[in-house]
């Protein structure tokens, strides 16, 4: 029969015959070579009991990531943030519909779920006002005020890449808010966009170090010289890794990197543990009017609370020398923050989370007399409209998201941010992956993602009474507690005697009334 096949079929089939005869030879050769090496390697007590068949297990352990993802997690079930967040910032960034049907999927009854406290009677539409403008050290010579009421975190130049840079300096112009450079230097990137930009000065001084690694005033007067640098931030813990300093991989740090950081190229960028020369409260403030001086830009802090009696020493001492020594603002940084790259024992175990750590610094401002002098700007998975809007009922002056403005540019959660093999471009280095980010495109994505953040406040606030999220007060949210009833979180901050109020000359009025329902003076709460 197959004779009467035309010669080159013939010759087709016999070529394939063989082909097929080759590799499964080769496969052969691979499983009886890969049971060889299994049986007689002692590394892997797997793979020698069980040779061959045992790969599978890391193949398996690997791809479960994905599919957990994708088929088996609920909407709610996964972490650090869920698929409901995510899509919610998806949807946001792309300008679309983000509104739910039926109910919510989540549960109400977790101990610290903010409950807001909706009015009888809510504002009309045409009787809501804009966000008033905030002053950030009205005493420095450039004063810096903004109306933004979310703003882009430090995430620095290196840890990202240079298009997600661009995009998010691009997008902050676009919206009206400030971008953070990150502990990473201040690169042409960050300039391009035209956005406000708060440096962040790390321990490794990088961007404004002498050659032995020591702070340059030259250095911070070239970086004050930029009319878009308008606040410097000292950071002295991060959240995710208080207590340990930036790691930026080898691989990662490029000629260009390398000359904005001031460190040598390939190698490991790690930075200190703390300020080499901030050791006690003393030198704190040293450093604070130093920087302050030299660039007469506001100078605040940026720290992860984990208690509260570092704070009271430092607001003592700023007490005794005078309130013009205090930081412009802190920045409270908390154990559910993110980062690139740290120690699981620090990104698990180590620091406060937010709705504690920022209840204490509020705390501890009133019982010094500061909360009229020191700004509180916060962060630590704050990225939905719900999780801002407690953060200012709580008290803070500002809001700040580094890993809400990733997932408006397109960040997946693949968490290989320490890796340099992100598969949206964002936290890597290699072009062909960062060809999947285009600065353009992502730059509307960030702008219409402050945009819907800022509509989703004004609804909570209009909910419960109030015109704008910076007349929300501890009185419009209630926690739910271990009993399974909720607490306001006004009686949480028992030693706040009066409703939180703004605080600059515009918006010196009384907060509108908090209306309160009935049960929230019910005597066992």
């Amino acid at each position: 029969m197959l004779d009467m096949l035309p010669p080159h079929v013939i010759q087709f089939l016999n070529f394939a015959a063989s082909f097929f005869i080759f590799v499964i030879g080769i496969g052969a050769i691979l499983i009886i070579g890969t049971f060889v090496f299994d049986i007689t390697q002692k590394r892997d007590s797997v793979l020698r009991n069980y040779p061959v068949v045992g790969h599978f297990r890391g193949l398996f352990t690997h791809l479960g990531e994905f599919f957990r993802q994708y088929f088996f997690a609920a909407d709610r079930e996964e972490l650090p943030f869920n698929r409901a967040e995510r899509d919610w910032v998806y949807r946001s960034s792309q300008g679309r519909d983000n509104t739910v049907a039926f109910g919510s999927t989540r549960s109400l009854s977790p101990v610290g779920t903010p409950i807001f406290i909706n009015a009888p009677f809510p504002p009309l539409e045409d009787e809501s006002t804009d966000p008033p403008t905030i002053t950030f050290g009205p005493d420095a010579r450039r004063p810096y005020s903004t109306d933004a009421l979310i703003a882009i975190s430090g995430m620095s130049y290196g840890a990202i890449s240079k298009p997600a840079v661009l995009a998010l300096s691009r997008g902050a112009k676009r919206a009206g808010c400030w971008m953070n450079t990150g502990e990473g230097g201040l690169s042409p990137w960050h300039l391009e966009g035209g956005a406000d930009i708060v440096f962040q000065i790390g321990t490794a001084k990088y961007g404004v170090r002498s050659p032995d690694g020591e702070l340059c005033d030259d250095r911070l007067r070239e970086i004050a010289a930029h009319k878009q640098v308008r606040m410097i931030e000292i950071k002295l813990s991060q959240g995710a890794k208080p207590g340990k300093g930036g790691i930026l991989p080898g691989g990662k740090v490029t000629a260009e990197i390398a000359a904005i950081r001031g460190i040598p190229e390939g190698q490991d960028s790690l930075s200190p543990n703390r300020h080499t020369d901030i050791a006690n409260h003393e030198d704190l403030l040293a450093m604070i009017h130093r920087i302050r001086e030299v660039t007469g830009l506001p100078t605040g802090i940026k720290a992860v609370i984990g208690d509260e009696h570092w704070l009271d020493e430092l607001f003592t001492l700023i007490n005794a020398r005078g309130p013009h020594t205090a930081p412009d603002f802190i920045t409270v940084d908390s154990g559910d923050g993110g980062t690139g790259a740290a120690p699981m024992p620090l990104i698990d175990n180590m620091g406060l989370p937010v709705k504690e750590s920022l209840l204490l610094a509020v705390n501890a401002l009133h019982r010094h007399g500061l909360r009229q002098r020191i700004r509180l700007i916060t962060s630590g998975k704050l990225v939905t409209p719900a999780e801002i809007a407690w953060a200012y009922c709580a008290g803070a002056d500002m809001v700040v998201s580094a890993r809400g403005f990733m997932f408006a540019l397109g960040c997946i959660q693949a968490l290989k941010c320490n890796r340099n093999t992100c598969p949206t471009g964002i936290t890597t280095h290699n072009k062909r992956l960062q060809r999947g980010l285009e600065p353009g495109e992502k730059s509307t994505r960030v702008a219409n993602y402050v945009e819907k953040v800022v509509k989703g406040l004004g609804v909570i606030a209009h909910s419960c009474g109030v015109p704008h999220a910076r007349n929300l007060a501890p009185g419009h949210v209630r926690m739910m507690q271990m009993s399974g009833t909720t607490k306001s979180l006004e009686r949480i901050l028992d030693s706040i005697c009066e409703p939180k109020r703004a605080m600059d000359a515009p918006i010196t009025s009384e907060r509108a009334p908090i209306r309160r329902p009935l049960h929230q003076d019910i005597s066992h709460l």
